[in-house]
């Protein structure tokens, strides 16, 4: 036996050994130089068939694979890859699909008829391929049971949190959520609050219609209670026909996070108050409400629930269909706020308030103006002062219809001034809210007055305060110099009292700084006092603005002033505010 012989007979007996079916081609001619016949004995083919695919191998090949073969054998023929490999299925005769793979590579030959040949092996790993897809399907399986328990697992969840009947959070979430709140309202000093809410004479529409009318109206009571709340807002069902809303973040001062809590549960109780369509019926009910505030870092989870039982069942000796808050110091707070609202509304639709007059002088004691300041004249309480009812008219609203019934009362006045000598050089002020002012058509109503009134506007002067140059400055400034440019005066109220910033007052078309009567109280006897005002008039000097003090209530107060560079004064040393006539008495003595 030659040497080429058996180095031959080794080979075969490798592959063999090692399962591997060796294959060659010739690149230069494209002859098959050996075949891969044992691959088609394994198939089932024989050798004749076995010739007959040679001349076309794609022809058995998986028609998914064979981009993939093609784009491996072009990968290496470029030289993109070292070697080939590639994995396809092929047609047994048996008509099954049998996966094989093949590992090939391009030879260079010393032979000058075979320079380069193509050569590799194929085997079998159809068991392999077996083995793979029998533990993707475990995997697959695995994982949808995983996601089977993960699904179960949150509706266990949901079902350990939630009211199964309303889908709102149950009693147990509620706990949890107050008690994040309570950690919250330690660190932010926001206020919270708690609503029992208990469905009145609920077991008579379970006696009379049945628990499934009853299950009906309750999931509609939910619906309702979303609507009056913000989505950051909790609702819970805790048991039968009992909810409890959960506010947060409401305001830090107690009596007007009160007033918040009392508008969502007067919403509330309205909104549950309107008839319920529950099938064929019509059923009217109302409810009864319990409220506390959590704004004390001594409260726990257990006293806050108590509390808001106890004021609930408050609401419902009260006669139902109300609202009780648990602290009676505040809910006597509330019920005064209440009725002083009421009576702000009707004191609007009665025109119930007045006008007073405080004089305003210059160094030489001679009348310039006054300041008109409202006053209601309650047909029960008689006087009430502004400091009583403004703070309530500016978070309702209403300081919008009593900021316009002053303006127009105050240019009524100027144009009846007009017609007297003694007094159609005085100029009037008045005091204009933040929310007056910040109103689109501001601007146009403080016009359309004047003209209605046909005065002069540069006898009219709004006082504003520091607190309103705070936000939107540049939309302010822009009104003001509107109605500076038309003659409406300014006169900036208070002032040193805020954040005063000579950059906004460079911008502001000012007339006056007025100097708040805290500075002039204790101006004879308090050096700190004295320096500020020296300031204030030094810094309305350099401005070209012309300087008031209000509060001036004696001699020495006056002449302190006065020395200081202080031109004009306001105060009870001069005249308190009065109603119109007394004050034109008070013009002529002077």
């Amino acid at each position: 036996m030659s040497e080429e012989d058996y180095n031959k007979d080794r080979l075969e007996l490798a592959l063999e050994a090692a399962g591997l079916d060796l294959w060659e081609n010739d690149l230069v001619s494209g002859e098959v130089t050996r075949k891969a016949l044992k691959t088609f004995a394994e198939l089932g083919y024989n050798e004749k068939e076995s010739f007959a695919f040679m001349e076309d191998m794609f022809s058995i090949v998986h028609p998914d694979d064979i981009p993939a073969i093609r784009a491996a054998i072009n990968e290496h023929l470029t030289g993109a890859t070292p070697q080939y490999r590639s994995e396809f299925r092929l047609l047994a005769k048996n008509g099954s699909w049998v996966w094989y793979a093949n590992y090939g590579k391009i030879m260079k030959s010393n032979d000058a008829h075979h320079a380069k040949r193509f050569i590799g092996v194929s085997f079998n790993i159809n068991d392999r391929k077996c083995r793979e897809d029998e533990l993707r399907l475990i995997n697959l399986k695995l994982a949808l049971q995983n996601e089977q328990l993960e699904r179960m697992n949150i509706a266990l969840q949901s079902l350990s949190t939630s009211d199964p009947l309303t889908r709102l959070p149950n009693r147990r979430l509620l706990l949890e959520r107050l008690q994040q709140a309570l950690v919250s309202r330690m660190r932010t000093g926001q206020a919270g609050a708690l609503l029992f809410i208990d469905i009145d004479n609920f077991k008579t529409l379970n006696d009379t219609l049945g628990h499934d009318k009853g299950d009906l109206m309750l999931q509609q009571a939910a619906k309702r209670l979303e609507s009056c709340v913000r989505e950051s807002d909790t609702i819970a069902r805790i048991g039968g026909d009992e909810f409890v809303v959960m506010l947060e973040h409401l305001s830090k001062a107690p009596l007007e996070a009160a007033a918040q809590t009392e508008a969502v549960g007067e919403k509330i109780r309205e909104t549950l108050d309107q008839p319920y369509h529950l099938d064929s019926y019509e059923y009217h009910c109302s409810s009864s409400i319990g409220a506390t505030l959590f704004n004390r870092d001594s409260q726990t989870v257990e006293e806050l629930l108590k509390q808001t039982d106890i004021a609930m069942y408050q609401a419902k000796k009260a006669g139902r269909n109300a609202l009780r808050f648990f602290d009676p110091q505040m809910q006597t707070a509330i019920d005064v706020r209440t009725s002083l609202e009421a009576g702000l509304r009707k004191a609007i639709d009665r025109n119930e308030f007045q006008l007073f007059y405080q004089i305003k002088v210059d160094g030489l004691f001679q009348p310039v103006g006054a300041e008109g300041l409202i006053r209601w004249i309650h047909p029960e309480h008689g006087l009430i002062l502004p400091s009583q009812f403004i703070p309530l008219a500016e978070e309702t609203g209403l300081i919008q219809p009593i900021g316009q019934w002053v303006l127009e009362t105050a240019c009524s006045q100027l144009k009846a001034w007009r017609e007297n000598p003694l007094t159609r050089h005085l100029i009037l002020s008045v005091n204009i809210s933040a929310k007056q002012f910040r109103q689109t058509d501001f601007v146009g109503q403080v016009k359309a007055v004047l003209q209605r009134h046909a005065v002069n506007p540069g006898l009219l002067k709004l006082e504003l305060t520091e607190g309103m140059l705070l936000d939107n400055v540049n939309d302010i400034v822009a009104a003001m110099k509107t109605l500076n440019e038309i003659g409406v005066r300014f006169s900036l109220d208070d002032f040193g009292k805020g954040y005063s910033s000579l950059q906004y007052l460079k911008q502001l078309p000012l007339d006056q700084l007025k100097i708040d009567r805290s500075f002039v109280r204790n101006l004879v006897d308090n050096n700190s006092d004295k320096a500020i005002v020296r300031t204030i008039i030094a810094m309305a000097r350099s401005l070209n603005l012309d300087v008031i003090a209000e509060g001036v209530e004696t001699e020495a107060q006056k002449n302190l002033l006065k020395k200081k560079g202080c031109e004009i004064f306001q105060g009870y040393l001069f005249g308190k505010p009065v109603p119109i006539e007394q004050f034109e008495t008070l013009l002529t003595l002077v």
